[in-house]
C-alpha cells in the first residue's frame, strides 16, 4: 500500500512546522525521514499517522482520502524513542492489548503474540513487567506490540536513540527482517545519516520543515541534488569553501588548486561552493586525485579506531575522519589529503552541477 502526502501544510499560529509538501512513499521497504531535531519528521510522522491534522493539504492512503479520519479507524502502530509500555502489564499483556482492543479471538491473539515475541526473543519475558527489563528489551517489547496488530502503516520515529550502542547496532540489523515480506509501508525517522544507510530503502531528508530531496537512500547519499541535502546527509558535517574555476585550473586558495577534468572542466569559468565530505581526506594520498592540504590543527578527536582532526584551512574550519590512529597536536600544521574525485561543486544556487570527473 502506498501512503501520499499531497500539499500537504501544517501551521501552528504563525508558524509553519511544514511547508508544502508533495511525497509518495514506497510500499516495500522502509522510508526514512532523516533530519535534525526540529526539522519536522514528528510533525509528519503524526500526520501521517491522523494524530494532528494538516493546515492544508491531503493525506491518501491504499488509493483513499483518509485526510479526515479518525486515528482510532485507520490500522496504525507507531514506536517512539521512548520506551512507551503499560507498567502494570505483562510483557505477554503488552504485546497482545491491540489485538484485545480489536477483540480479536482468544486463540488468534495468542497464536499472534507468541510468534511475535518468538522473532524479537521475548519469549522468556513474556510474564515479566517491563520495571524488570532492560532499555533493550523494553523497546523490543514496544516494536512487537506494532508488530504483532499487523498494521497496514508502520511509524517508527527514533526507535534507537534511547539505547546503548550494542543494542542500537543489533536492533539496526534486525530491523529491516522484522518486516521484510509483510504487506504494510514503514516509516522510520532518524537524525544519523549512517543509520538511514544501513537501513537502506528511500529517504526523504527534511529541512527546516521542508522535503529537500526523496529517492532511493543510497542514490541520495551520492548525488545530493542540493548543498543543504549534502549537508543533511553527512555526519560530521561535510566540509565547505568558496572556489574559483580559472580556464582548466581549480583554485581553493593561492596554494591550494588542481586540474579541473571530467564535469568540472566543463563548467563556466566562475566562484563554486565546493563540498567533499570529511571521511574524504586523511592523512595519506590515496590515489593521483589527491590535493595536499596545508593547515593548523585545532581540534582533535580520536574514537576506537577513528580520527577526527578539525583544521583551519582558507579562512573555514574542515574536518577529517580517517580509519587509524594518527597522532595531531594542537595548534601545530599538518598536511591532509583531500580526494578531489569525491569532491561535490554547488553553483550560486546551491544546485549541485558537477562531482569531479562525473557527469550531473
Amino acid at each position: 500500500m502506498t501512503l501520499e502526502l499531497k500539499n500537504i501544510v501544517k501551521r501552528v499560529g504563525a508558524d509553519t512546522h511544514i511547508h508544502e509538501t508533495n511525497l509518495k512513499l514506497v510500499g516495500e521497504g522502509f522510508n526514512i525521514l532523516l533530519g535534525t531535531t526540529l526539522s519536522g519528521k514528528t510533525t509528519l510522522m503524526q500526520l501521517m499517522a491522523g494524530i494532528d491534522k494538516p493546515t492544508s493539504g491531503e493525506i491518501w492512503f491504499g488509493g483513499a482520502n483518509v485526510t479526515g479520519g479518525k486515528v482510532q479507524d485507520r490500522n496504525v502502530s507507531m514506536v517512539y524513542q521512548q520506551f512507551i509500555n503499560y507498567p502494570n502489564m505483562t510483557v505477554y499483556e503488552n504485546i497482545a492489548s491491540p489485538l484485545r482492543v480489536a477483540r480479536l479471538p482468544a486463540g488468534e491473539i495468542d497464536k499472534r503474540v507468541q510468534g511475535t515475541a518468538d522473532l524479537l526473543k521475548l519469549t522468556p519475558m513474556l510474564q515479566r513487567r517491563p520495571s524488570e527489563l532492560s532499555g533493550g528489551q523494553q523497546q523490543r517489547t514496544a516494536i512487537a506490540r506494532a508488530l504483532v496488530k499487523d498494521a497496514d502503516l508502520v511509524l517508527l520515529d527514533e526507535p534507537l536513540a534511547n539505547l546503548d550502542y550494542k543494542l542500537r547496532e543489533e536492533l539496526r540489523e534486525e530491523l529491516p527482517k522484522l518486516f521484510a515480506g509483510r504487506e504494510c509501508t514503514v516509516v522510520y525517522a532518524t537524525t544519523e545519516p549512517t543509520e538511514a544507510l544501513l537501513l537502506g530503502g528511500h529517504t526523504a531528508l527534511l529541512h527546516e520543515g521542508r522535503v529537500v530531496q526523496f529517492g532511493p537512500t543510497s542514490q541520495i547519499y551520492r548525488q545530493p541534488e542540493t548543498l543543504i541535502a549534502a549537508q543533511v546527509f553527512s555526519d560530521p558535517p561535510i566540509n565547505t569553501a568558496s572556489v574559483t574555476k580559472t580556464g582548466g585550473r581549480i583554485a581553493l586558495s593561492e596554494t591550494v588548486q588542481w586540474d579541473a577534468v571530467g564535469s568540472f572542466a566543463a563548467l563556466s569559468d566562475g566562484t563554486y561552493t565546493i563540498g567533499i565530505r570529511p571521511h574524504d581526506i586523511g592523512p595519506e594520498a590515496k590515489n593521483g586525485q589527491c590535493v595536499a592540504i596545508d593547515g593548523e590543527v585545532l581540534v582533535t578527536e580520536l574514537s576506537g579506531s577513528e580520527s577526527v582532526v578539525h583544521f583551519g584551512v582558507a579562512g573555514s574550519t574542515w574536518v577529517s575522519q580517517s580509519h587509524g590512529v594518527y597522532s595531531f597536536k594542537v595548534g601545530e600544521g599538518t598536511r591532509l589529503y583531500a580526494d578531489i574525485s569525491r569532491a561535490m561543486l554547488f553553483d550560486a544556487d546551491q544546485r549541485l552541477v558537477a562531482r569531479q570527473g562525473e557527469a550531473v
